[in-house]
């Protein structure tokens, strides 16, 4: 029974290996229609760099550097498994040399060492160089610009830019946009392979892209895939074109690049539980990226425009409260007074649906049409305002550094009355110094909260200004509105809890229910 069943097994496998064989000679003429990268690697390889930089540190510290989010055990597992050999010499480490190469660079060893002379050994002086991070870049000019991302040049003392042909060169950091995680270094050097910039507006889902850069230190490692999405928002300043190319730690600078060999984008950040890729990786769109780049290389800094207002996403359920046709737009959350949004008569709650006539789909869309907006321009913002449009002009302001927001440290008197009406609240008037103080007019405190108002996360202190297009002067009026609600509706509620402001919609409970 054992033999028989080894040799049914044996047969079996031998049919399984046949099968492939006669399935590929089917479909060998499909395969040719895979794409071939070589030509494209070939022209856009040269001009693709490896970007490391350095931090001085007290003699008798660790000067053994590794990628970020990396240690030696890592790496060493890593090269001994995949590779046979034992962990190549990082740069700047104590023996200097190693993977780094030779010492070739026009401006320094690329080795160990103080990066300004030609031999490898470390000086014996208090201060030397420790590897802090390696990433990736592309030359965009003949004459040495370089851009990577921010956050590889991050924090660092000294930035060595490493060509394909291994020269390497100490570089000038020429400017750095934390909001978009671009940075913009200089080499000096002349005659460089330069990348065709690209258009990332016509990138397309589904299309073949690639990247090449330095994963984990290797230099020059190409890896191909789709993009899987575009307009991509993450919570940052910019929608990411998101791609499964393979990125990973020290991918980051480098550029993504179509099937014309043109860049349309730079490989900025990765999702990952484990700190290696996992299918999802995202790219800055080289559209924006030029733009801040272009003012770096003028000014080294990017001015952007302002109009001074915190703003959230539009939901469905408010949109529909609201009576909006569509969930779109930026709601406005805060007013900062004196700012533009504020002299406009712009005001909180207010639903932002078009900038200078350009439709604002989400909330995302705002500070980025707002921020391209030379400061001291004219515009115009159309509002959704109880049921209604209106057109406000606003004089657009320079962006300043962000602040923090103030919390409001004011104790809400006690309860008057049990949360007993259709919404579950519970309200107080608000004594005129405070609405003086929060900047109010009107409005009502919460004091108690159950049923749908504590389902939807209404809390004790909130102010609420307005119950759906019925702005609330006092606990009196307040009461009224909430008794002629119907309970078969959606009602947005207006609320303010410290300076953020937003709507909530929840559906008012059956009088039966109230009981």
């Amino acid at each position: 029974m054992t033999i028989f069943t080894v040799r049914k097994f044996l047969a079996a496998a031998v049919v399984a290996v046949c099968l492939p064989l006669v399935s590929h000679a089917a479909s060998a003429a499909p395969a040719a229609n895979l794409p071939d990268f070589t030509d494209l690697v070939d022209k856009v390889g040269p001009a693709v760099v490896n970007i490391r930089t350095t931090t001085r540190v007290s003699s008798g510290g660790s000067t053994h550097g590794m990628p970020p989010g990396l240690d030696d055990g890592d790496m060493s597992e890593f090269f001994r498994r995949f590779f046979g050999i034992p962990l190549p010499q990082q740069p700047g480490s104590p023996r200097g040399g190693g993977g780094g190469g030779s010492d070739n660079g026009d401006n320094g060893s690329s080795g160990g060492g103080s990066g300004s002379g030609g031999s490898q050994d470390a000086p014996d002086n208090s201060d030397s160089e420790q590897s802090s991070g390696v990433g990736s870049g592309f030359i965009l000019s003949q004459d040495g610009y370089v851009m990577t991302n921010a956050h590889v040049v991050d924090d660092a003392d000294n930035i060595y830019v490493t060509l394909t042909d291994k020269r390497e060169f100490k570089a000038k950091l020429i400017g750095v946009d934390d909001r978009t995680d671009v940075a913009v270094v200089k080499i000096n050097a002349s005659n460089l392979p330069a990348v065709t910039i690209g258009d990332s507006t016509k990138v397309r889902v589904g299309e073949w892209v690639v990247a090449i850069g330095s994963p984990f230190g290797l230099e020059n490692t190409v890896t191909a895939g789709i993009v899987s999405a575009k307009g991509r928002d993450t919570g940052d300043y910019l929608p990411f074109i998101q791609t499964d190319v393979p990125v990973n730690p020290g991918n980051s600078g480098g550029p993504l690049i179509n099937m014309q060999g043109e860049v349309i984008g730079i490989n900025s950040q990765i999702y990952s539980r484990t700190g290696g890729f996992m299918g999802i990786s995202f790219a800055i769109p080289i559209d924006e990226a030029m733009r801040v780049a272009d003012q770096l290389k003028s000014t080294g800094k990017v001015t952007r425009g302002r109009i001074a207002v915190a703003i959230g996403e539009v939901t469905k359920d408010v949109a529909d409260s609201l009576g909006l046709p569509t969930a779109q737009g930026a709601l406005v959350s805060s007013v900062e007074p004196g700012g533009p949004a504020d002299k406009a008569g712009v005001q909180p709650g207010d639903i932002i649906l078009k900038f200078n006539g350009h439709s604002v789909d989400t909330a995302t869309d705002l500070p980025r049409m707002v921020g391209d907006t030379k400061p001291g321009t004219k515009a115009t913002i159309t509002v959704w305002r109880k049921g209604q449009t209106r057109e406000l002009p606003v004089t657009i302001a320079e962006m300043q550094p962000d602040k923090s927001a103030k919390t409001d440290e004011k104790q809400a008197p006690a309860p008057k009355q049990r949360a007993t009406n259709s919404l579950g609240i519970a309200v107080s008037d608000i004594p005129s110094d405070q609405q003086k103080t929060l900047k109010v007019k009107g409005g009502v405190q919460v004091d108690q909260v159950d049923g749908p108002a504590a389902r939807v996360g209404l809390q004790k202190g909130d102010i609420i200004l307005r119950v759906g297009d019925t702005d609330i002067a006092n606990a009196k009026q307040f009461d009224e509105v909430t008794a002629h609600l119907d309970p078969q509706k959606m009602v947005a509620l207006l609320v303010r809890r410290g300076e953020n402001t937003q709507f909530v919609p929840l559906r008012p409970r059956s009088s039966s229910a109230q009981k």
